[in-house]
């Protein structure tokens, strides 16, 4: 199996290997080995804490891991996901509670940053789409959200990429969060994704009940 940053392949019934499949992936290898430890006691599902680091060799030039199988399957958009609304919540809830121990802070222009970072790039992406999105809107949009209040607290810990994909459920419950690609601390706003990506308006609504975000977060999360 191969997805954005990493191949998989499955070992046995409880183990996958993990390769980066390019030299951006290859820091994720050190990260999920530091922290991933220390975040997993604090976290109301598994995530797949490295059990093995593999060496680079002839064969291949990059460092690897060896983590849990986790079961699962991946939510799809369209299904009643209420449920899993408020166990992602509960999740991101966790997440924010963790001490910082020092952890990364993001910084430049990645997800998790104040938005007016990563200002100039929206804006040139938006010029650069063209007529393909209806630029004066997008741009309203953006505009109203840089003119939300900033996250006053200091930077916590974030997933950054809850994706459909980095999703586990059975039987409409979250079993398990995957992939932290993205991890880091920052603004909590970025974990308002899947309200846009995933869930419908009655799962949006729960999810946001179950956050306790104020407004300006939800902005900055929408932005």
């Amino acid at each position: 199996m191969n997805g954005t940053d990493n191949a998989l392949f499955r070992l046995g019934d409880c183990l996958t290997a993990r390769l980066p499949r390019a030299q951006w992936a290859v820091d994720q290898v050190a990260t999920d080995a530091t922290w991933l430890p220390r975040l997993a006691p604090h976290l109301p599902v598994p995530v797949p804490v490295p059990v093995a680091v593999g060496r680079p060799g002839e064969d291949y030039p990059w460092p690897w891991t060896v983590v849990p199988w986790l079961d699962g399957r991946n939510p799809e958009a369209g299904q009643d996901h209420v449920d899993l609304a408020v166990d992602l919540a509960g999740f991101v809830r966790a997440m924010i509670a963790i001490d910082p121990m020092d952890g990364p802070v993001k910084e430049g222009i990645q997800r998790g940053v104040p938005l007016v970072q990563r200002d100039k790039l929206t804006r040139r992406s938006i010029a650069a789409l063209g007529n393909r999105i209806d630029g004066r809107a997008v741009t309203a949009a953006w505009d109203e959200a840089m003119t939300a209040d900033e996250w006053p607290g200091p930077p916590v810990w974030l997933h950054g990429d809850l994706l459909e994909g980095n999703l586990l459920i059975d039987r409409g419950r979250l079993t398990g969060v995957i992939d932290f690609g993205g991890l880091g601390r920052g603004d909590p706003a970025v974990e308002v994704r899947p309200g846009w990506s995933l869930f419908d308006a009655r799962a949006r609504a729960a999810y946001r009940e179950a956050l306790g975000f104020d407004e300006a977060t939800w902005v900055r999360g929408w932005a």
